[in-house]
């Protein structure tokens, strides 16, 4: 079993770049995809994109693609999100997932969950 701990996030203004950090422990990380999601005030949970067990793959959403960059290091157990030129619609609570089940993109597919990191952009 692994436990998902996500940081990184705060209050930023639009146009501006963040890192999220996913950092996990008690399992065997690179046994897993790990895959990003975010929900938005009054809104669904959304995928945004999903990284391979060795980081050699990714597949993203097409919110993500361009602007978000998933990026892994096993070594040291983490999972990183570079969100750049964000916009006040970025505004959520980020979430990592594991997955043993491959590239998957329903929340459904993903074991373990982090408790969320909130990220709010200003105009």
């Amino acid at each position: 079993q692994v436990q998902l701990v996500e940081s990184g996030g705060g209050l930023v203004q639009a146009g501006d770049s963040m890192r999220l950090t996913c950092t996990a422990s008690g399992g065997t990380f690179s046994k897993y995809t790990v895959g990003w999601f975010r929900q938005g005030p009054g809104k669904e949970r959304e995928f945004l994109g999903v990284i391979s067990w060795n980081g050699g793959s990714t597949y993203s959403s097409d919110s993500m693609k361009g602007r978000f960059t998933i990026s892994r290091d096993n070594a040291r157990n983490m999972v990183s999100l570079q969100m750049n030129s964000l916009k006040p619609e970025d505004t959520a609570v980020y979430y990592c997932a594991a997955s043993t089940l491959g590239m998957v993109s329903a929340a459904h597919g993903y074991d373990y969950w982090g408790h969320g990191t909130q990220v709010t952009v200003s105009s």
